[in-house]
């Protein structure tokens, strides 16, 4: 089956990056992909961490697969998403780091600065983060485990957010 039919996919943004989102939301429709929206719905002014918050604990509890953020310069979601357990995102700004991301990585959340990188670029980065998988068994999969070991030693909240 082809991964576009079985990836589950979220995509959020705040209102600088709400355009952007909608034009990869768009352009992934179109390719296949099916996704969740979580926000931002309008331009109207709204935080960043409120929506990274959502996005990254639906990738967290295993709700979705992957996710991707969109804000001004992808940075401040990026930051937010990763106080979330379970979660590794990193801020692309071209298609290489997004590929590097994900197969020495294992990123699950993408983010993307809709000030920084226009959408042709965007969608560019987005599909390479998507089409690419992790290095499993390689030399990077001892890495991100002691990624997790780093967030299970240093962290103390649950990874459902703290309803337990």
């Amino acid at each position: 089956m082809d991964k576009k039919n079985t990836l589950r996919l979220a995509i959020g943004s705040d209102h600088a990056g709400f355009e952007l989102k909608e034009e990869l939301r768009k352009v992934l429709t179109e390719e296949g992909y099916t996704l969740s929206d979580f926000g931002a719905h309008s331009v109207s002014s709204v935080d960043y961490p409120d929506i990274a918050e959502q996005v990254a604990l639906s990738v967290s509890r295993g709700e979705h697969d992957l996710a991707i953020l969109v804000c001004g310069t992808g940075i401040g979601m990026a930051i937010s998403a990763n106080k979330i357990n379970g979660i590794r995102a990193g801020a692309c700004s071209e298609p290489y780091s997004a590929i590097m991301s994900r197969a020495h990585n294992n990123a699950n959340v993408l983010a993307v600065g809709s000030r920084v990188v226009g959408a042709g670029l965007a969608i560019e980065i987005v599909l390479a983060f998507l089409e690419t998988d992790f290095e499993n068994g390689s030399r990077h999969e001892q890495r991100v485990h002691k990624i997790s070991k780093l967030e299970s030693r240093w962290c103390e909240r649950p990874a459902d957010g703290g309803t337990n």
